[in-house]
């Protein structure tokens, strides 16, 4: 018979509730929905057989059990990754160039934690920028890697993931959902999701207006969040501020975009073939079951 053996990647994510306070927040850490955290917290609960967790109003709290568990989880990841770094660090020496679109930095969150830990002697620099001025920089062997939008104008690279896109309000506001209905969008050429919700609003035989204009998140989401504008984003970019609308906004529906890694055309440094290889394991589909 084989003896239970506890999953780490379970372990992990009730670290990250414990670190970040609330689901929401271990979810953008670990670059999960909301969903899969909650999934992995109740796979973990069923293969214990105890209840970790009880919600007071919309607030997670740890039972006794909880906290227990959370010491154990902290000693066995801890242990996992000083085996890990011990086992693969051979010394990587080095710099690093590294661009990615503002909005997907929180993404790379615990990859950047990881990286250091692995290779410290590797200096990373990560510059952030649109994802078409960043491939741009890529092929101009300016930047080694960048994780960035595929952009029709820009094609190529290795698609990492596809994230679907929605459009969003703010938590506690939102604009009239008339014609002509207020966006908050990206500055032209920024990004891809500008062109993907003008192409919807047009097909749908929507009437529009731009609110508001920016090459960031940061710079949309106060107009967001005050109910002045509608936004399109990914679902790993809604923050606690925002909330997505569903099919009963009228609305129409949005495609996914996909996010791709594009590596500069020398042979790849030692480095970089390791912070790609960091990259693909978090943001493959498959980490976020």
């Amino acid at each position: 018979m084989r003896a239970p053996t506890l999953d780490l990647a379970l372990l992990r994510t009730l670290v990250a509730i414990a670190d970040t306070g609330s689901v929401t927040a271990a979810a953008r850490r670990l670059a999960y929905t909301q969903s899969t955290v909650s999934m992995q917290l109740s796979r973990l609960e069923s293969a214990l057989g105890v209840t970790l967790h009880e919600r007071e109003g919309r607030r997670l709290r740890f039972t006794a059990e909880g906290e227990r568990l959370l010491g154990h989880a902290r000693r066995l990841l801890a242990l996992n990754d000083e085996a890990l770094a011990d086992m693969r660090a051979r010394r990587i020496t080095g710099e690093l160039n590294l661009g990615i679109p503002e909005d997907y930095a929180s993404l790379l969150t615990a990859v950047f934690s990881w990286f250091h830990q692995l290779y410290p002697d590797v200096g990373l620099q990560v510059t952030c920028g649109t994802s078409a001025d960043l491939v741009e920089r890529v092929r101009a062997d300016e930047l080694d890697l960048a994780l960035v939008t595929r952009q029709r104008r820009s094609p190529g690279g290795e698609v990492i993931r596809r994230e679907p896109l929605a459009w969003a309000v703010g938590l506690e506001r939102q604009p009239p959902l008339t014609d002509p209905l207020p966006l908050a969008l990206y500055s032209p050429g920024a990004d891809l999701f500008r062109e993907v919700a003008e192409e919807a609003l047009a097909a749908a035989g929507r009437d529009w207006r731009v609110a508001y204009t920016s090459q960031s998140m940061a710079g949309l989401s106060p107009v967001v969040q005050a109910g002045l504008a509608i936004v399109v984003v990914t679902r790993s970019m809604l923050g606690p501020r925002l909330r997505a609308l569903d099919e009963s906004s009228g609305l129409p529906g949005l495609p996914a975009v996909e996010l791709a890694l594009h590596r500069a055309a020398r042979r790849p440094t030692e480095p970089a073939r390791r912070l790609a290889e960091l990259i693909r394991e978090a943001l493959a589909p498959a980490a976020r079951d």
